[in-house]
């Protein structure tokens, strides 16, 4: 016969076993979109201002226009998901919480998303700038061109360095990917999450 013991050590191999979702379906395809345009700006980047890299590319001007219109694009993805009331919820939640120390992400996790969505700011305005320059002296657009350059070139560290760390971690990657991580990763690297996580009450059944 089993005894209490016994079954709180069954259900806690039940929840490492389970799936715990760790991004919705708006959060990931807000992920991955901007991921594609922030891929786009750099490359783009890269074949317009890289010497070796604009040789090989060549087509400056197509390189411009589709570096502008990802520019301009790329803070419409998460824009539209805040918007929405019922499917930005998760979103909006966990922006919260990467604002101050919580249990889902860790320092390094804050730290880069934070970077990225100021040089994401700075690199629209001194875009802006640069594309539109008529208003504008040419000291200020010597110095948008400088920070521009120089955000472009933090943006290009953090992003390989967020990739690196992404494929050092499948089981991370593949939460990004299906929403979902097994419980025994969360406990591992998130205990707290998880176990804020393990304590939700589960849905009722229809």
């Amino acid at each position: 016969m089993s005894t209490v013991s016994d079954l709180t050590v069954l259900d806690e191999r039940e929840r490492l076993r389970a799936q715990i979702v760790r991004f919705d379906r708006t959060e990931r395809i807000v992920h991955w979109a901007t991921a594609a345009l922030v891929i786009t700006l750099m490359l783009t980047g890269a074949a317009m201002y890289a010497g070796p890299v604009s040789t090989l590319v060549g087509r400056r001007v197509l390189m411009r226009n589709v570096h502008v219109i990802a520019g301009l694009a790329l803070p419409i993805p998460i824009l539209v998901a805040l918007v929405a009331r019922r499917a930005g919820a998760a979103l909006r939640a966990d922006i919260r919480e990467l604002n101050r120390y919580t249990r889902k992400f860790n320092l390094g996790q804050r730290i880069n998303a934070s970077f990225l969505a100021a040089a994401g700011t700075v690199l629209l305005a001194t875009g802006i700038m640069l594309k539109w320059h008529d208003p504008f002296s040419d000291d200020l657009r010597t110095g948008a061109t400088f920070v521009h350059d120089w955000f472009a070139i933090g943006v290009w560290i953090a992003v390989l360095g967020h990739i690196a760390f992404a494929l050092r971690d499948p089981t991370a990657l593949r939460g990004m990917a299906k929403g979902t991580v097994p419980g025994r990763w969360a406990r591992d690297t998130h205990p707290r999450w998880y176990q804020r996580e393990i304590a939700k009450p589960a849905p009722r059944s229809r």
